[in-house]
């Protein structure tokens, strides 16, 4: 088993997540030994749409990305579209990127990425209805149940959250990756 011991890792989300996106990987990287926290645009609860509740540990506009090893972008559509309209959470994501730092992003979760300007060249899955969108953000979209590409981690539905959850896990123990550059 990998060993996440003195890794924390931030799951950026706000209302309207996929449950299972959000509780699977955050069981997975604390199984491996890591910390989770959650962070949102806004302090308090956040809920998911079958109705997981969750406080939040910080603020998108409060969070620094290095303070964190690594970022999980859950999907759900409401949550996504929310996510990418709000600037401070573009820029803590584009400074993942920046850093080097592994991102994981399942279903819906990568419409922020197209606003951080960070798919350049990048190859990814997501749910079959981004395909359009992350392909015009320069994108190379393909439909497969995980893509690891420089420490990007991407799935489809969770459907696939057992292999979203191992590749997650196995790119935070490598650390930073050098093609993970924005």
């Amino acid at each position: 088993m990998v060993d996440l011991t003195g890794k924390k890792v931030a799951f950026l989300l706000t209302d309207g997540y996929e449950d299972s996106e959000l509780t699977s990987p955050w069981e997975a990287v604390e199984k491996a030994g890591a910390a989770a926290e959650l962070v949102a645009p806004k302090v308090g609860e956040v809920e998911g749409k079958n109705g997981h509740k969750q406080s939040v540990d910080r603020t998108s506009g409060g969070a620094d990305a290095g303070s964190y090893d690594a970022l999980v972008l859950p999907g759900g559509v409401v949550n996504a579209d929310h996510l990418r309209m709000d600037a401070d959470s573009v820029a803590f994501t584009k400074a993942f990127f920046d850093a080097g730092k592994p991102v994981a992003v399942i279903c819906h979760g990568g419409w922020i990425l197209t606003d951080a300007d960070v798919l350049r060249g990048r190859t990814l899955t997501s749910y079959p209805s981004l395909k359009t969108d992350l392909a015009n953000a320069g994108a190379t979209w393909v439909d497969q149940e995980v893509v690891v590409d420089h420490g990007l981690v991407s799935s489809r539905t969770p459907d696939d959250l057992p292999a979203f959850n191992a590749k997650l896990v196995e790119e935070i123990a490598e650390g930073r990756h050098e093609g993970q550059k924005a």
